[in-house]
């Protein structure tokens, strides 16, 4: 360069240097003129190596970025042989340490990239860079220079992004105008590739500066809008960053990548329905045309074609119009990565945190589900994992968005299983051939039974009747069915299974909804007996909310009636040895369970199979008190009123079996067996109970339970019972049963109101009831009713053995007691205070229930001592409300 050039642009004042600048574009436009190339590049190299790369003298370096910026003005055309000298200093200057250096770096390469155009796309990858960090940048003039530069930048993009070749790549005798070398173009690499491109952009897109963020998602938006490059395609490497923006404080980038994620699905559901509808028109294509094959086969003989065929040219001839007639949609040709985009976005399930991201994620999850539902499913145990919890979320968006997520994705996995089920079972199956007509033209027998057993050969030759003209009917082809993606149950289940711990009811409900679900559509992929999942089902059963209780009965209910007698039978056992180590449970939820498996399954099953368990059990405690809360519920629950009328209907041998086999384990408890009796209307079996009565030890426990059976003698459960008080004559036991039990009952409340309502039919009860003939002996008894059984000790019921049985199993317990054991059996009535209501069992206060009379002073001499009560008795003891001072006060009265 002259001498004057280059002390104007080592000139510390912008002026001079832009002198200098306009003399050294003069002299390269001459240069360029003349064609000389040489003194050009050496005019380049001074600039670069003298100027723009001497990073300690900032003026100098400031002249060099002018005077490149002038020389590429100068070249004009032939600029493009000459930027990867000029280009590089220019973006090194873009790190400087000096704010103005930067900042006449960007009015550089905006009057470079002004000239070169498309050929400047060459290094749109470092120009994006460096623009990606100036757009942060703390200095006000660089952050406006690059912002200019920016906007250059993308309406070049926009322009020539997608199809401009650069000169250097172009072959001789190029000509964008020539229609000959169009063809050529395709071919040759374009000056910008998204594939390298895309790699920056995963890199950036982590940014945390809001300036950077806004930046980005502003040329993402841009390349989106441009048809050719469809940068959807390549989604899932920045998707996950685009949804992390969503959590930016800053609302500007919130606003603007709210808007990119609204593009992106709206550009992915308008692809979905271009190929949707695409594979529908072929379908339809396809079936009108095996509808006319299948209309020439049935008429016609169709014969093999042979070469020079005229209708084989005519029929490929319509089929290359058809073809032809298929426009081009855009769109069509589109492939999205629906499984790498759903990895990212059940990714950012995971982080609860991010309620903006989480919401994005779950909208993104509904709509796929409408657009590839089938992508999804392999998903659908991660999802379950981390939507079920956000269904119990403090945010209301994020409930409900979950709940619309987990109510899309039930309805599919549900019609699917019906779908996967039919064609497995399709593909498993053989479908047979129809039958030939001229078989139904043939009469001999002997000569269809030979055709149909030569079917196959059939489909897969013609016979000689079809070869002569005989119509036959078209037969289906086997087709393999596409392949179709299942849930993979087994992950569903644990993932569902491990929610059981979560801290919200909703969620737990919401999982045991999913178990129930899955269960009934494919049994035996979610749950056996030996599976981990049992014991966890078992276990909910102590959850404190009910709703979830009921969730998990109905599921273990459905698990039972779906499988065999064993599981059943281990049910039942399982559910007792959880009764029996937590008797909390017991107490608190037994009730609940038992009646609830009874409104599933069939009650007389369920007690029929705790009865033979019980009667097993070694713990006489335990058995006393399930059997008193199984016998509660047998007499006042609603769901139990079938089982009822079986105990009352005793003629049958299916009532008689039933009563035996709940006789036999309700002898662990006195006055349960006692009230079964009556239940029964067995009622000289029941007086002969009080008799052994006589001979048990009347612990305030027994007094407690006979109190309660008085109170249920008044519920509408035995109204029937009552109205028998009416014929004495007829059932004369009864009376005896009830008047054993006011001798058994001290002066209570109890004792009041069974004195009372004996007294009401006290004239007809004391009428003489003469012995019948037919019965004068124990044995030769019908127990108060004639023709109910023939007699004592004849049919299923040996009444006898039973009271044997339950004679001995009582001495067994009050050897227990009397071993004194440790056990708790104060906390062993499992059930609360009852008072009757319509026909429910209500818990009723300590202040309603009197206390039996205790003598305290003097006593008979015959009476034996009371025996001190444990704490358990002595708690329900004080339970009965009464004082025991107070004896001898309600016995004068």
């Amino acid at each position: 360069m002259d001498p004057n050039i280059q002390r104007a642009l080592n000139d510390k004042l912008y002026d001079k240097r832009k002198v200098g600048a306009l003399e050294l574009e003069r002299v390269i436009r001459e240069l360029v003129t003349v064609k000389d190339y040489p003194r050009v590049e050496a005019v380049l190299d001074q600039l670069c190596n003298d100027y723009a790369y001497a990073v300690h003298q900032p003026h100098a370096r400031n002249g060099g970025l002018i005077g490149l910026a002038a020389a590429a003005i100068a070249l004009g055309s032939e600029l493009a042989r000459y930027l990867e000298v000029i280009v590089p200093p220019v973006l090194a200057c873009f790190t400087d340490q000096d704010a103005r250096v930067r900042y006449y770096a960007c009015e550089a390469m905006y009057n470079i990239a002004k000239v070169a155009k498309g050929e400047i796309l060459i290094y749109f990858n470092h120009i994006f860079d460096a623009l990606c960090k100036l757009g942060a940048d703390s200095e006000l003039s660089v952050k406006n220079g690059a912002e200019l530069l920016d906007r250059l930048i993308k309406d070049i993009v926009s322009e020539s992004a997608a199809t401009y070749v650069s000169i250097l790549e172009q072959p001789p005798g190029y000509s964008a105008d020539d229609k000959e070398t169009q063809d050529e173009r395709s071919d040759l690499p374009t000056a910008f590739s998204l594939k390298r491109f895309i790699p920056l952009l995963r890199d950036r897109i982590f940014a945390l500066n809001p300036f950077t963020r806004t930046f980005l998602v502003g040329w993402i938006i841009l390349l989106d809008s441009i048809p050719d490059l469809e940068l959807v395609t390549f989604l899932p490497e920045f998707l996950g960053g685009l949804l992390r923006f969503l959590s930016d404080s800053n609302r500007d980038v919130h606003v603007a990548t709210q808007g990119c994620l609204d593009k992106f699905l709206n550009e992915i559901k308008r692809i979905a329905r271009v190929k949707k509808g695409i594979a529908e028109s072929k379908k339809s294509k396809g079936d009108g045309k095996r509808k006319r094959e299948d209309s020439l086969d049935s008429g016609s003989v169709h014969i093999a074609p042979e070469e020079g065929d005229e209708v084989d040219s005519e029929t490929a001839n319509d089929d290359d119009d058809a073809s032809s007639e298929d426009d081009w949609v855009p769109g069509q040709d589109v492939q999205i990565n629906y499984k790498a985009v759903l990895e990212i976005l059940t990714a950012t399930l995971d982080s609860p945190l991010e309620e903006d991201g989480l919401l994005e994620s779950l909208r993104w999850i509904v709509e796929f589900l409408d657009i590839c539902p089938e992508e999804v499913l392999p998903f659908t145990p991660k999802i379950l994992a981390h939507l079920l919890p956000a269904m119990a979320s403090g945010v209301e968006s994020i409930r409900q968005a979950a709940a619309r997520v987990n109510t899309s994705l039930m309805d599919y996995v549900v019609s699917l299983s019906d779908d996967a089920e039919l064609m497995t079972m399709q593909s498993q199956s053989r479908i047979p051939a129809p039958p030939v007509q001229g078989d139904r033209q043939d009469g001999n027998a002997s000569t269809r039974a030979s055709l149909s057993s030569s079917r196959e050969l059939e489909v897969r030759s013609p016979t000689p009747a079809q070869g002569r003209g005989i119509p036959r009917t078209p037969t289906p082809v086997l087709s393999a069915p596409n392949p179709q993606a299942d849930l993979d149950y087994a992950a569903a289940v644990n993932s569902l299974t491990l929610l059981f711990l979560n801290d919200h009811e909703a969620t737990r409900v919401a999982a045991l909804t999913w178990l129930i679900m899955l269960h009934r559509k494919a049994p035996r992929k979610v749950l056996a007996f030996n599976d981990g999942t049992f014991p966890a089902l078992l276990k909910t059963l102590s959850d404190p909310a009910e709703a979830v209780v009921t969730k998990d009965l109905q599921l273990l209910s459905q698990i039972s009636r779906n499988s065999e007698d064993d599981y059943f039978s281990n049910f039942m056992v399982n559910l007792l040895q959880i009764f029996s180590t937590d008797r909390k449970l017991l107490e608190t939820r037994g009730n609940l369970i038992i009646r609830q498996l009874c409104t599933s399954l069939s009650a007389e099953r369920i007690y029929r199979t705790l009865a033979d368990c019980i009667e097993k059990e070694e713990d006489v405690e335990f058995a006393s008190i399930m059997v008193q809360n199984l016998n509660n519920n047998l007499i006042t629950a609603p769901e139990l009123s079938e089982v009822r009328k079986r105990l009352r209907n005793l003629e049958t041998k299916d009532g008689q079996t039933f009563f035996v086999a709940l006789f036999r384990s309700w002898c662990y408890n006195a006055v349960a067996t006692f009230s079964l009796c009556l239940l029964a209307q067995a009622y000289e079996q029941a007086y002969n109970l009080l008799q052994i009565f006589a001979e048990l030890e009347m612990t305030v426990n027994i007094l407690i339970q006979i109190d309660k059976l008085v109170q249920l003698l008044e519920s509408p459960v035995f109204t029937y019972l009552r109205l028998q008080l009416l014929e004495p004559e007829k059932y004369p036991h009864l009376y005896k049963c009830l008047y054993g039990l006011l001798m058994l009952l001290p002066q209570s409340s109890a004792f009041a109101a069974l004195k009372n309502r004996l007294n009401s039919v006290s004239s007809i009860g004391y009428l003489h009831i003469a012995p019948r003939p037919n019965a004068t002996t124990p044995s030769a008894s019908s127990f108060d009713r004639p023709n109910r059984l023939k007699g004592r000790d004849d049919g299923i019921i040996r009444w006898n053995e039973l009271l044997e049985k339950f004679r001995a199993v009582q001495e067994r317990a009050r050897r227990v007691q009397r071993l004194g054991s440790d056990m708790d059996d104060g906390s062993s009535l499992g059930i609360s205070e009852l008072r009757i209501g319509d026909g429910t069992m209500e818990p009723k206060t300590a202040k309603e229930v009197r206390a039996p009379p205790v003598p305290v002073k003097d006593p008979p001499a015959p009476a034996p001592p009371t025996p001190k009560p444990r704490s358990g008795l002595g708690r329900q003891f004080g339970r009965l409300g009464g004082a025991v001072s107070g004896r001898g006060k309600r016995t004068q009265q």
